[in-house]
């Protein structure tokens, strides 16, 4: 037996005694875990699959142990996500921190605020928000005017940011501030963290057409940051941004090859054979039957394309801009699923309130419209097709 199949089996028998059976099912919206000091944890299991993977460096498996992470190898944590696939386990955190701001801490950030910042990410017990867009500076980001000034022992922060997601919820924020003024713009930016509960810190939640919150706007009012909470040097902080923002386009990008519909577990293929039927065990429509085999095609060619490109990182020969290719496309397939689930549901596709609709329609005609925000997040499609241009093809400007 070689290593990575006995590192299989023992990722089998501790899943078996370690995950709980009602998080091997489909995830309620109100249950996704997102950590933090106010995480409700409203089935306790939740917290103990959370407090156990976590406490395994699993949450964050290539994360080096020495900041609690799992210290895995690539392909050790290929095998621990087909492992939790197998069973479907619940995803045991959803983390701004592990997703974007943990990567770039591992980077660009001093020992001792690795040891502050990243045992807690991955315990969960601290949720980060992002604060980069600003009114009037979405696209032009670089072009911010969020105010930073030094004021001895701390810095002085005054401006605010917008489509700040979940910053009424979250414990501390990384944020991008104008640190010097009068030097092009790119050259006079810093990356900050502080937090949330900070006198002078506030939000107000932005309503979306789909009925729900997720953004918000953030506003600092005289708000004081230790001087220890900058990441990297002064007026260096647009290099960590760049490459934050890659970390923030691979994830967004990611939920275009994830074949489930939101947190429900279904599948394109379960929808169609509720609301078209079968035909001699096939989906009854031939045109959506088509349809999806397309899509699920695409998904697999997505999967692959990832894996390559996690191949390439590890040879140390990953292109940069991959994660503007892997943004755009990840974002157009998924707004095609949705597209298709609505197409597949028929009028029920139009169930919003009252009676008539089942819950889970509703969730889906919701689901459908908040994909749409994906081209926007991240970086707008607009820009990441700029980006490719440019930088992967090479063309004029």
């Amino acid at each position: 037996m070689n290593e990575l199949q006995a590192f299989r089996n023992e990722v089998r028998d501790w899943l078996e005694e370690n995950c709980p059976a009602s998080m091997r099912t489909p995830t309620p919206e109100d249950e996704v875990i997102w950590g933090g000091r106010r995480e409700p944890f409203r089935n306790p299991d939740s917290k103990a699959w959370l407090e156990r993977m976590a406490e395994r460096g699993w949450t964050a498996p290539r994360w080096p142990t020495k900041y609690g992470g799992g210290g895995l190898s690539f392909e050790e944590d290929r095998i621990l996500q087909e492992e939790l696939a197998r069973i479907q386990a619940r995803v045991p955190l959803n983390s701004f921190g592990i997703w974007m701001l943990g990567p770039a801490l591992l980077e660009f950030a001093d020992e001792q605020q690795k040891q502050e910042h990243i045992p807690p990410i991955v315990r969960g017990e601290i949720r980060w928000c992002q604060g980069y867009s600003e009114p009037g500076h979405g696209s032009d980001l670089a072009g911010l005017q969020t105010r930073a000034e030094d004021r001895g022992d701390h810095y002085l922060v005054n401006g605010s940011k917008i489509w700040t997601s979940y910053a009424d919820e979250a414990d501390w924020i990384f944020c991008l501030v104008r640190t010097d003024p009068d030097v092009p713009k790119h050259q006079g930016i810093s990356f900050l963290l502080f937090d949330m509960a900070s006198e002078g810190v506030s939000t107000s939640p932005i309503e979306l057409i789909s009925g729900s919150s997720p953004f918000c706007q953030t506003f600092f009012d005289n708000v004081r940051v230790p001087k220890r909470n900058l990441v990297g040097e002064i007026n260096k902080g647009w290099t960590i941004a760049k490459r934050l923002l890659q970390h923030e386009r691979n994830m967004v990008a990611g939920i275009g090859g994830n074949t489930a519909i939101g947190g429900s577990g279904s599948r394109l293929e379960d929808i169609a054979r509720s609301y078209v039927g079968e035909s001699a065990g096939r989906i009854g429509d031939p045109v959506i039957r088509d349809r999806i085999s397309g899509h699920r095609m695409n998904d697999r060619a997505l999967q692959l394309t990832f894996a390559r490109g996690g191949e390439e990182a590890k040879a140390g020969q990953s292109n940069g801009h991959l994660a503007s290719m892997f943004k755009y496309y990840g974002t157009e397939q998924n707004k095609r699923k949705y597209e298709l689930v609505l197409e597949t549901m028929g009028v029920a596709a139009t169930g919003w309130d009252g009676d008539g609709f089942t819950g889970r329609e509703r969730a889906y005609t919701r689901q459908w419209l908040r994909s749409k925000a994906n081209s926007i997040e991240g970086g707008t499609s607009e820009i990441q097709l700029n980006v490719i241009a440019k930088r992967v093809l090479g063309l004029p400007d």
